[in-house]
C-alpha cells in the first residue's frame, strides 16, 4: 500500500510542527479521496514515543475509512521500533514513519510479528506488564485477554485497571500460599492501587515487565521485594 503525495506533504508539515515531539495522524478515505487527520500525542514522554488519543481516532473514523497510521521519528531513522511493530499488529493497519529533518519515509505493515517474552523494550500502553500477561496467556494457555487503553500514570489519576476488570476477564482471587504456575501476581509499585502484573512460572520464578526496564524472569520468594509488593493473586477460571 502507499499513500498519496498530498497526504505525505500534510503529514510532514505536521511532523515538523510537532518536533521534537513525535507526531501522529491518520490517513482516511472520504468520498473517494484520501485525506490526512492530525491527532494529539498524549504520551507523557512524547519525545520518545506516541500515544494516540482514542477520541481522535473515533472522530476520524466517523469522517471516513481509516487506511493508515502515520507518525514521526524526529531523532531517529524512520524504521519501526518494537513498540511500533506491536501496535501495528494490534490495530491491523499499515504504518508510515517519517523523519521530519531528513524527510525520509519508512513503512511497516502487519505481518504476524510477535515479541519474545524476555528482553522486550518498555513502551507503556503498548509493550508493558499487561501486554506480557496478555501475550503469555494467549501463547502458553490459549486464553484471550481483552485490550484496555492505558494512559501513562493511570494509577495516580483515579483509575484502577486491574481491580476493576479482573473478574470480567475470568480471573478469581486465590491465597498467596496457594500460588501456582500461570497465576497472576498484582503488585503495588509506588502506587496506591495495583499497577503491576507478574506471571508466576513456578519454582519461585516470575516473568514480568517493570517500568523502563527490559522484560525479565526474576526470583519471587517469601520476604523478598516483589513478595512484599504483592496485593492479590489471581487465577483464571479455566484452571
Amino acid at each position: 500500500m502507499n499513500i498519496n503525495e498530498a497526504t505525505k506533504a500534510k503529514a510532514l508539515v505536521h511532523a515538523k510542527e510537532q518536533a521534537p515531539r513525535e507526531s501522529v495522524g491518520l490517513a482516511y478515505i472520504v468520498k473517494g479521496r484520501e485525506r490526512y487527520f492530525p491527532c494529539k500525542n498524549q504520551a507523557e514522554e512524547p519525545e520518545l514515543h506516541f500515544c494516540l488519543d482514542p477520541s481522535d481516532y473515533l472522530k476520524c473514523e466517523q469522517q471516513g475509512e481509516i487506511v493508515a497510521v502515520i507518525h514521526s521519528h524526529p531523532t531517529a531513522k524512520p524504521t519501526p521500533s518494537e513498540a511500533d511493530k506491536v501496535a501495528c499488529e494490534r490495530n491491523n493497519l499499515p504504518w508510515f514513519i517519517v523523519n521530519p529533518n531528513t524527510e525520509e519515509w519508512g513503512y511497516y505493515e502487519p505481518s504476524g510479528f510477535k515479541l519474545p517474552y524476555v528482553g522486550r523494550q518498555w513502551a507503556h500502553g503498548i509493550v508493558d506488564c499487561y501486554t506480557l500477561w496478555k501475550d503469555w496467556y494467549k501463547g502458553e494457555l490459549n486464553i484471550e485477554m481483552s485490550e484496555y487503553n492505558r494512559q501513562d500514570d493511570w494509577w495516580h489519576k483515579g483509575e484502577n485497571l486491574y481491580l476493576d476488570n479482573f473478574k470480567n476477564e475470568g480471573m478469581r482471587e486465590v491465597k498467596i500460599e496457594d500460588v501456582q504456575y500461570g497465576d497472576i501476581l498484582l503488585m503495588n509499585i509506588e502506587s496506591p492501587v495495583p499497577n503491576h502484573a507478574a506471571i508466576y512460572l513456578g519454582e519461585n520464578i516470575i516473568l514480568h515487565h517493570v517500568t523502563n526496564r527490559l522484560s525479565s524472569r526474576d526470583v519471587y520468594k517469601r520476604g523478598g521485594y516483589y513478595y512484599k509488593m504483592t496485593a492479590k493473586v489471581l487465577r483464571h477460571e479455566s484452571r
